[in-house]
């Protein structure tokens, strides 16, 4: 569901690049000291276009369908859709612009549904694509290179469309679109669209920056959109319109682009014209779930969804959002899955420039796979692996030397020494970058529980608060329990990390790892 367009998440903090710095060559290294046992909670640190997750039993309150709705169903069956098993209902939004906001239109199950079941098929003459759009699949390669994503060539098009108001064939789609503004099952947009003082709700996050870097990246497309109005000129002739840059202004571009990207369904085994799809009784009508196996998939000459569970008639349909961590399902979508199985936070540990052992130190990084800026992925379930593979990675700070590393460069793969003083030094420094970015954040944990438990938030603070709680419980430092004779005779606050990478029956010469736990 990404596009050339997506920013991977980084690991900035509260606009200040939280990178691991190893250190530059030490001589001699300190000698181990008791330290007090942490705390463990140390924290102060208009568009082109359900608060509860059904897997928690929870059925939304559905309303019959509207005029609107109707009108988009009547449209959808006019022009070849087969008959269904779903409906769309209507499910009441928290009004916060005086009571201005219509309640969302969502896909529900018609009637009772089992696995298995073809809940719908949108033939393709209904599905927005770069084929519809361009015309001509070698077009599509050429635009969607290195400018221009799919999102962008199809928001494009969809605002043109917009102009030609009822007369465009897409009117009651689109209409449908701006009725939704890009708000998926919580009924929050995307924070590129957040004020800056909504923005400042993910203070502490990378997600902050993330948004930032994102927004950055719409406007160079936006930029060579007029790339796109000459290169494919038969198609805009059909427009009595502006070139891209002079008809919409930036802001508006953003809009369509965001709501497109809210929409956009990554088709699998197709042409690249097909690849990135907008069908009319998907997203966001659709209710995304990252532990749900069912997805939109295309046979033949449509677009299909086959159920991978039972429905009682009138829950939301749920499909997969692919496999996205939190950051980036709040940055498409607008919301965080509480049981996403994929998410996870970037650590950014870097060799130091100013070591004069860099050159040497980058290519034993090299032969081992890593850079002289590398990102570990510290995934849900997976902390101890990270650990682990970041542990010799960062054990090169502290090699100081020559023939030391000279023997390190003749041999064959990761050989880095290994010794109490070093292992010491190595994870007092994770520590003290893990308490970092935890004191980063303006509330702690406790805090962030109250706030959620309360239930009074508005919409975009609550699933901020959502997002930040879970990150901070992938960084929190956690007290370990282990019955290792060796482990329970290692200074309290180096017991404190990861309690995942205390295992038992190790040796005494991996006394590092033990303490990353």
């Amino acid at each position: 569901m990404a596009s050339s367009a997506c920013v991977c998440p980084g690991a900035s903090v509260s606009g200040a690049h939280h990178r691991l710095l190893l250190p530059c060559s030490p001589r001699r290294l300190p000698r181990p000291r008791p330290r007090s046992c942490l705390r463990l909670v140390a924290c102060h640190a208009d568009t082109l276009l359900p608060s509860s997750s059904p897997s928690g039993g929870h059925v939304p309150a559905a309303c019959p369908s509207t005029s609107s709705a109707n009108g988009f169903s009547g449209w959808l069956r006019e022009h070849g859709l087969p008959p269904g098993k779903v409906a769309i209902l209507d499910r009441p939004v928290p009004c916060f612009r005086e009571g201005k906001d219509l309640p969302l239109h969502y896909v529900a199950a018609g009637q009772d549904l089992e696995a298995g079941d073809v809940a719908f098929e949108v033939p393709i003459s209904l599905v927005v694509t770069l084929e519809r759009v361009l015309g001509d699949e070698s077009v599509a390669e050429l635009l969607t290179t290195n400018k221009l994503s799919e999102l962008a060539c199809l928001a494009l098009y969809l605002m043109y469309e917009k102009k030609q108001g009822k007369d465009s064939f897409w009117y009651p789609y689109i209409k449908e679109l701006d009725r939704q503004r890009g708000r998926g099952q919580l009924a929050v947009e995307s924070p590129l669209l957040w004020s800056e003082n909504e923005l400042n709700y993910l203070k502490g996050s990378p997600m902050r920056d993330e948004v930032v870097a994102r927004d950055e990246g719409i406007r160079r497309e936006y930029n060579e959109l007029d790339t796109l109005w000459f290169m494919a000129g038969s198609l805009f002739q059909q427009y009595p319109f502006d070139i891209p840059t002079e008809a919409f202004p930036f802001e508006i571009f953003k809009q369509a682009f965001v709501a497109v990207q809210s929409c956009v369904v990554h088709l699998q085994k197709v042409s690249l014209a097909r690849r990135f799809a907008l069908v009319p009784l998907g997203p966001p009508l659709l209710t995304y779930k990252s532990n749900c196996k069912a997805m939109l998939t295309a046979v033949g000459d449509s677009v299909r969804l086959v159920v991978d569970r039972p429905y009682k008639a009138g829950e939301p349909i749920i499909v997969w959002c692919g496999p996205q961590p939190n950051s980036r399902l709040l940055l498409n979508y607008g919301f965080v899955d509480e049981d996403n199985p994929f998410d996870r936070i970037v650590i950014e540990a870097s060799l130091n420039t100013e070591d004069p052992q860099f050159q040497e130190k980058r290519m034993v990084a090299q032969r081992n796979g890593k850079l002289a800026i590398q990102n570990f992925h510290v995934c849900v379930g997976k902390e101890k692996e990270t650990i682990t593979e970041m542990l010799p990675y960062l054990r090169l700070g502290y090699i100081s030397d020559p023939d030391e590393m000279h023997a390190i460069l003749s041999s064959k793969g990761d050989t880095c020494p290994v010794s109490p003083c070093t292992e010491r030094a190595v994870l007092d420094q994770l520590v003290g970058y893990l308490e970092s970015r935890l004191g980063s954040y303006p509330t702690t944990l406790d805090e962030d529980e109250a706030m959620l438990a309360d239930g009074n938030l508005e919409p975009k603070k609550e699933v901020a608060t959502r997002l930040v709680r879970l990150e901070k419980n992938l960084i929190k430092i956690r007290k370990a329990t282990c019955s290792d004779p060796e482990v329970l005779r290692l200074d309290m606050s180096l017991k404190t990390m990861f309690s995942l990478m205390i295992t038992s029956g190790r040796s005494a010469s991996l006394e590092g790892n033990l303490k990353s736990g």
